[in-house]
């Protein structure tokens, strides 16, 4: 399973009305540091299909959606749960700390 690409025209649909939790890359083809980390989120889009939406944003051509949330650096990972961030994850952080992001996402039943 590969992560979905996301664009303004499908921000929406795609993660603020998804029924699932979705973790969303923000990035561009020129940061490295997004070079980095795409592995990573690659590597999630596998582990967790089933149980989470994992998708990639270009900053550059979906430029809208990445002022709306504030994103300054590159890459920042958002984790949406019921249409609301949840998690900002900046920079090409360690997998464990995004397995563990997620996993606190997906087991807070209160959310």
């Amino acid at each position: 399973m590969t992560p979905a690409t996301f664009t303004d025209a499908t921000f929406e649909t795609e993660v603020i009305s998804s029924d699932w939790p979705v973790l969303v890359d923000i990035g561009a083809n020129w940061c490295g540091p997004c070079r980095l980390i795409d592995p990573i989120v690659k590597e999630m889009a596998i582990e967790y299909a089933g149980r989470l939406k994992v998708g990639k944003m270009d900053f550059d051509t979906s430029h809208s959606s990445a002022v709306r949330y504030g994103i300054q650096s590159l890459p920042t990972l958002l984790l949406f749960k019921n249409g609301h961030v949840m998690d900002r994850l900046v920079g090409a952080v360690p997998r464990q700390r995004l397995v563990d992001s997620i996993e606190r996402i997906l087991t807070d039943v209160r959310q």
